[in-house]
């Protein structure tokens, strides 16, 4: 089976890039053929640059490179700005050009949220009527596109959670980061940007340093471009003023993947305090990792954690302090939490399992032979 993946890639800096790279990897495991066609700067085996985020004829440069491998399946990897000016809309048209030439398309969905934004409506409506197949990563995702878009198209929507890695922590990782090597991490680690709520760890900062003085805040992230660039300024100047700024780490610079699984390696909690999210890639790799969470009462997180049974959801910052405090006063309480996370990737969302789930996708939408004879199909 040869499947075209249409997606920014590595070594972009981007979750989905990252996401993508990971499918690929454990699909090519599995004896697939794939081929990405990509954003100017992804590189790797079979990855060809075809067009960049604000091509006009960005479709067809994707349909005219994918085209040429002749591909079973197309799969693109959807958010929103990846695919042109007003939100991504060329994505469409990209859809029906493969649909018109007799190739099936799935489509992944990254960003669905429980209350879906009108804009975000419009588009979702084009994806889904067009595409065969429509992969979220959440069940209430689901729910949320057929409460807004009807049932008509309700068949085509299926829910494939979002993979993780089978790894091991990176031994010493505090001495390799130059962080005290005596002291209980607390990480937050992302993209800079106003949604994940990041000033509220060093707004709780003081009062978990009061009830547990052996513990450091560590940051480490940045922003894409100049996107956001304000809230790092507010960010910055919050810890700059932080009573406890002293026990306050900053990692800067680029997070390659061997960089980010030590950064995550270090950690002994990892607190993701987010507003509004819809998936979590960070909250993936936590859970690779056996990393005990500490998060937010939105419907993702919320899911996750009952599921996984890896962390404490908070609606307060009472909560988030208690919460903090709880899992670095009991090691065997955080050791489990880790555990627990470790075990359900192995059973649910190790990339295998994952891929297994998409190639039967693949295989219901490919085209069937009509033919009344032998058929022998290969890889």
């Amino acid at each position: 089976m040869r499947v075209a993946f249409i997606s920014t890639y590595p070594p972009i800096e981007c979750g989905i890039a990252t996401y993508t790279s990971y499918l690929v990897d454990a699909m090519r495991g599995k004896s697939l053929d794939v081929y990405v066609i990509c954003h100017a700067g992804g590189t790797g085996n079979q990855v060809f640059q075809a067009f960049d985020y604000e091509d006009r004829d960005l479709p067809f440069k994707a349909f005219n490179m994918a085209i040429r491998f002749t591909p079973d399946v197309v799969h693109i990897q959807h958010e929103f700005g990846l695919f042109g000016p007003h939100l991504g809309v060329n994505v469409i048209p990209l859809i029906l050009l493969f649909r018109l030439n007799g190739i099936p398309v799935v489509v992944t969905l990254h960003t669905v949220y429980p209350e879906i934004p009108e804009s975000h409506r419009i588009l979702y409506e084009g994806i889904l009527t067009h595409s065969n197949k429509v992969i979220v990563h959440e069940e209430y995702q689901k729910k949320a596109l057929i409460k807004q878009l009807g049932n008509t198209n309700a068949e085509k929507i299926v829910r494939i959670p979002h993979g993780a890695r089978l790894i091991d922590p990176v031994p010493q990782a505090k001495e390799k980061l130059g962080l005290p090597q005596d002291k209980k991490i607390i990480l937050v680690i992302g993209y800079f940007r106003p949604s994940k709520n990041f000033e509220l760890a060093v707004d709780i900062l003081p009062e978990v340093l009061e009830r547990f003085p052996n513990a450091v805040l560590v940051f480490a992230g940045k922003i894409r471009g100049h996107e956001h660039i304000e809230y790092r300024n507010m960010l910055f100047n919050k810890i700059t003023y932080s009573p406890k700024k002293d026990s306050i780490y900053l990692i800067r610079g680029q997070l390659p993947q061997e960089v980010f699984d030590t950064v995550l390696s270090a950690a002994d909690v990892v607190l993701l305090p987010y507003r509004i999210t819809s998936q979590s890639g960070i909250l993936a790799h936590c859970l690779a990792f056996g990393k005990p969470v500490v998060t937010s009462s939105t419907e993702a997180m919320r899911i996750t954690m009952e599921k996984s049974k890896s962390g404490i959801v908070c609606g307060s910052k009472k909560e988030f302090v208690d919460a903090l405090v709880k899992i670095l006063n009991d090691s065997d309480y955080a050791r489990e939490l880790g555990r627990n996370a470790r075990e359900y990737v192995r059973n649910e969302i190790a990339w295998p399992i994952i891929v297994d789930k998409h190639i039967d996708i693949y295989t219901e939408v490919m085209e069937r032979i009509q033919v009344q004879t032998h058929v022998i199909t290969v890889d």
